[in-house]
């Protein structure tokens, strides 16, 4: 990465910690391409205009700085009062393509002590995955807004899901069927975006369950089974806390949590696929 970029990245990321460390654990030719535009308080015309017809991802910023969440879920005493005693489904392991992966019922307050002990620990990693935690748990959803970008196309939310989870936590290069803001409550993430239009480049699984997952492991590429992937051109960003990730809908994305990370995803439907 040549210095002025870098110096580019520290400022607009503004990293806590050191930039180096970050690279190191990113797959190859992170923040090194194309990063995704940011825009501060997004119109809904500009993003109806600019993004949601065109297809473009961006990330915004200043729109949950009304979001009793912001100041509350940095707060592991008040998760544990309000949800603690509920019990939630975890991924453990890597991630959900890796043969060492499994699923396990536990108790909020036991995921968070996991999510603690994940720092100083060799405990597996412990990933509370796109689960509707805010049906489950009502005092966690009157801690959010559902964004007014979501009503864009006059559809309606299909899924409000949970990401929390640990620094290093992975969700693998996949895409899904809607649209999607990614909101980052508590912590930062990496995101690396691939276009809809290179679906057959980046080599989907044949297996019906697995069709929108990729089959290249971007933390270890294999150059000989997959030699053109890094000449593939993609987007990415460090999405910072307090701000929201539009991605549309196909467009493959790969996730890495680079601290203890909150986030929450809506999908939502435009209004001619309602039926779907």
């Amino acid at each position: 990465m040549n210095t002025c970029f870098l110096g580019e990245l520290i400022s607009e990321c503004s990293l806590s910690f050191h930039i180096v460390e970050v690279q190191q654990s990113l797959p190859i030719k992170s923040l090194s391409c194309k990063l995704v535009g940011k825009r501060p308080a997004l119109s809904l015309e500009a993003f109806l205009r600019d993004h949601y017809l065109s297809g473009i991802p961006v990330v915004i910023r200043d729109s949950m700085d009304h979001w009793p969440a912001k100041s509350k879920w940095n707060d592991m005493n008040y998760l544990r009062r309000v949800a603690g005693f509920r019990t939630v489904p975890v991924e453990v392991g890597k991630n959900y393509l890796c043969p060492e992966w499994k699923q396990e019922l536990i108790t909020f307050s036991e995921f968070l002590e996991r999510t603690r002990s994940n720092d100083t620990t060799s405990v597996e990693t412990t990933y509370l995955a796109q689960h509707q935690l805010f049906d489950q748990i009502q005092e966690l959803r009157q801690d959010i807004v559902i964004p007014d970008y979501c009503f864009t196309g006059g559809g309606e939310i299909r899924s409000l899901n949970a990401w929390f989870g640990p620094a290093r936590t992975v969700t693998p290069l996949h895409h899904d069927p809607h649209h999607n803001i990614l909101a980052q409550v508590v912590g930062k993430k990496y995101v690396r975006l691939y276009s809809a239009s290179l679906s057959d480049e980046l080599h989907p699984h044949s297996e019906t369950m697995l069709s929108n997952s990729s089959q290249v492991d971007l933390d270890n590429i294999d150059e000989k089974e997959f030699p053109n992937i890094l000449d593939l051109e993609f987007q990415d960003c460090i999405l910072e806390e307090g701000e929201m990730l539009y991605i549309p809908p196909k467009w493959w994305h790969y996730v890495r949590s680079l601290t203890t990370s909150f986030s929450v995803s809506f999908w939502w439907s435009d209004a001619e696929k309602l039926d779907d």
